[in-house]
């Protein structure tokens, strides 16, 4: 059996992400229907501080504004040895995508109870990049429901391995 070869073993050996900050609040909140990978056009004391691995995206969504794409309510927190050129920790990011993903979560979140979040921060290849869902919100009782879900699968898989354990000995 042959491996990949060309531009795509290329592309997938050289894509190593080292993630920095994660919303795993979000995927709890929201039902995430689509995804986007964005650039995000930051300063040097920003870019540093991303490095230490310091990021906070709980409060953080996108809006369109201009035509742009724009990051709003992430914390970047200012860098410890950054002088008088620090950076604001909660100021507006522009997201770097194209126009057709822009039209298209522009049209996304005209519709009712859509909203653009961000999942995740890291770096591909030394740039940062941000990981975006168009999101609609759970109700209480739909993270009630994921909850007892996700707990019945977990409760059969234990049941299941205690079996199948049972069975070898």
């Amino acid at each position: 059996m042959a491996g990949k070869s060309g531009k795509n073993a290329a592309k997938d050996a050289g894509e190593q992400h080292k993630i920095v900050a994660s919303n795993r609040k979000a995927r709890h909140d929201y039902h995430v229907e689509d995804t986007y990978e964005a650039g995000l056009v930051l300063q040097g004391t920003e870019v540093k501080s991303l490095r230490l691995g310091r990021a906070n995206l709980t409060d953080g969504f996108v809006d369109i504004d201009g035509g742009e794409a724009w990051l709003h309510g992430v914390h970047i927190p200012e860098y410890s040895q950054g002088s008088w050129t620090n950076h604001a920790a909660r100021r507006k990011r522009k997201l770097l995508l194209n126009r057709a993903e822009i039209d298209k979560i522009e049209r996304k979140i005209s519709e009712k109870g859509h909203t653009v979040i961000p999942l995740s921060l890291y770096f591909v290849k030394g740039r940062a990049k941000v990981e975006i869902g168009v999101a609609k919100g759970k109700k209480s009782w739909d993270k009630r429901q994921a909850l007892s879900e996700r707990e019945f699968d977990r409760e059969k898989q234990v049941e299941l391995g205690r079996r199948l354990k049972g069975m070898t000995d």
